[in-house]
């Protein structure tokens, strides 16, 4: 039987501050203990395979027959973003950190984009993205300017109202922006961020699309694709990626949209990877600062995972993780330098600690050992 791997992100979903988080502002952080600390949390498909049993975590009843393998993992790449951890996750560790603008762009950029664009510019600093489309989307209906803004990660963002630029010439737009932000200006991503509504009602919608660079060497997709198996993306992986190693991607509207395909696909024969991405943890609960969300949708993925365990094969390997933290209780809006969980559940794994790995990159090791790929060219050492 053709063996599978289903690798889940839940994005940002982080379990403990790494002993470098004071270089990032994030001492103390951890975006779990602060989910059950609301005292709403309940998973117990997650408590059941161990999630509470991973070495200092710090919060919940640790299950007494764990029924996954069970373990963290740390950040060995110097940042805490959506790219550099899902590459790291793949196997490539980035040794230097993608460029970030925390005084805005410089005027080189913003003169190339509006020749580009033919459109004025607003804002230009790091913002909140719900709050930004608050404070300039009067300005850029009346104007149509570009609102542009960025964050603590390396991105360059930009929100416009579905009237006033349609989506496919946003979408154009970034291309444009991707284009410009090359070389010494390259961002991880470039984001388009439509929306819709009157003010003061404006609200993001679920045509977001992001523009990343190419990882800058082959990854665990590569290896997967090149050993003649597939890799099936789900969510913002392909985005992540930049389409690099993915032999058919699918792009969701919502975390309960991707668990709806993830299981849809577990049904079909294929032999590889399904690469999932649940991004709502992230972008609607965790920039938002928002515990009770955030604990809420935990608590409807693991019912959702229930749901995917009885689709499972005697081949299958299921692995839960993350790429960072984003604590909804602690200062700002950014993400949280965290160490990520590590779940592996399959009829041929035995449940075990696995401890506490050394970098993300194990994770895509281990996919890779599962499928019979070779990964020697990549970073980290399977768990198996």
């Amino acid at each position: 039987m053709a063996k599978r791997v289903f690798l889940i992100v839940l994005d940002s979903c982080g379990c403990g501050a790494l002993p470098d988080a004071a270089k990032f502002g994030d001492e103390g952080t951890h975006t779990i203990r602060s989910c059950y600390d609301s005292g709403k949390l309940h998973i117990p498909n997650l408590s059941g395979m161990g999630l509470f049993n991973i070495d200092g975590i710090g919060c919940g009843t640790p299950a007494e027959s764990p029924s996954a393998a069970f373990g963290k993992c740390a950040e060995r790449s110097a940042g805490k973003d959506t790219t550099t951890g899902h590459w790291e996750i793949a196997g490539l560790i980035s040794d230097i950190p993608m460029k970030t603008y925390p005084d805005g762009f410089p005027q080189e950029v913003l003169d190339r984009l509006r020749a580009a664009t033919g459109r004025e510019i607003l804002c230009n600093l790091p913002y909140s993205g719900t709050q930004v489309i608050q404070d300039y989307g009067r300005a850029h209906m009346e104007t149509g300017a570009l609102i542009v803004y960025t964050s603590a990660d390396s991105v360059l963002q930009i929100a416009a109202h579905e009237d006033i630029i349609p989506v496919p010439e946003l979408y154009k737009i970034c291309e444009q922006a991707r284009e410009i932000m090359q070389g010494e200006y390259a961002v991880g991503r470039i984001i388009a961020r439509p929306f819709v509504g009157e003010y003061p009602s404006f609200k993001r919608t679920a045509n977001r699309h992001d523009y990343s660079v190419s990882p800058f060497a082959p990854t665990m997709l590569d290896a997967i694709r090149a050993a003649g198996q597939q890799v099936i993306s789900v969510g913002k992986i392909q985005d992540v990626f930049n389409g690099q190693g993915i032999t058919e991607g699918n792009r969701t509207v919502s975390n309960d949209d991707g668990m709806g395909k993830t299981i849809q696909i577990a049904a079909r024969d294929f032999e590889g990877l399904c690469f999932v991405n649940l991004v709502e943890f992230d972008s609607v609960y965790g920039h938002r600062r928002d515990p009770l969300g955030y604990t809420a949708a935990l608590n409807t993925f693991d019912a959702q995972l229930g749901a995917l365990l009885p689709q499972l094969r005697d081949d299958d390997l299921l692995i839960l993780t993350a790429d960072h933290g984003c604590d909804p209780t602690a200062h700002g809006t950014d993400h949280t330098r965290e160490y990520i969980p590590v779940l592996m559940y399959g009829k041929q794994v035995a449940p075990q600690d696995i401890g506490t790995r050394g970098s993300f990159a194990d994770i895509g090791q281990t996919v890779c050992k599962w499928l019979g790929v070779d990964a020697s060219a990549l970073a980290g050492g399977s768990i198996l």
